[in-house]
């Protein structure tokens, strides 16, 4: 007959079990929403930008992260990156303003407007823009957007 410490070990074993299989419960995926981006001060031939992004939580359960990161392709072609140690919370069913500074290199911008030049007014560049907020072993949040950005038209001339 097994002791009552051993019992013990193996209840709390059980609940714990019971506790990490329910952390993995299937989640909604975020949605994501690209509203504003700043212009931040750069080095050298650098280009930085702070991306303001509006997370929005369609799940019964809150999010907390401690850290984003951000991956822009434009056209096929890597254009922007960028990290931020930014930390939060967003509530069940709800949203929250997220400030991802990024860099595009001299590098980047010129690949960009070399594979760019082909393009016409009406055109739309196709974009790609990766992440993840982290939120630890089990946490964190990978996101995916992609669309077309719109090539400016020129304005009718009289």
């Amino acid at each position: 007959m097994p002791s009552a410490a051993f019992r013990h070990l193996l209840a709390g074993l059980l609940a714990l079990a019971l506790t990490a299989c329910a952390s993995l419960t299937p989640h909604d995926p975020l949605h994501i929403d690209l509203v504003g981006l700043e212009p931040l001060p750069g080095q050298g031939l650098e280009v930085r930008f702070a991306v303001k992004l509006r997370v929005q939580n369609p799940n019964d359960s809150a999010i907390d992260y401690n850290g984003a990161a951000l991956q822009l392709e434009v056209n096929g072609q890597p254009l922007a990156s960028g990290v931020s140690d930014q930390s939060g919370r967003i509530e069940r069913f709800g949203e929250a303003l997220i400030s991802v500074p990024v860099t595009i290199s001299a590098f980047s911008a010129m690949r960009q407007a070399w594979g760019a030049a082909g393009y016409q007014a009406g055109e739309g560049l196709p974009y790609v823009l990766r992440g993840k907020l982290a939120g630890g072993l089990f946490g964190t949040q990978r996101f995916t957007d992609s669309g077309l950005l719109d090539w400016p038209q020129p304005p009718a001339t009289p």
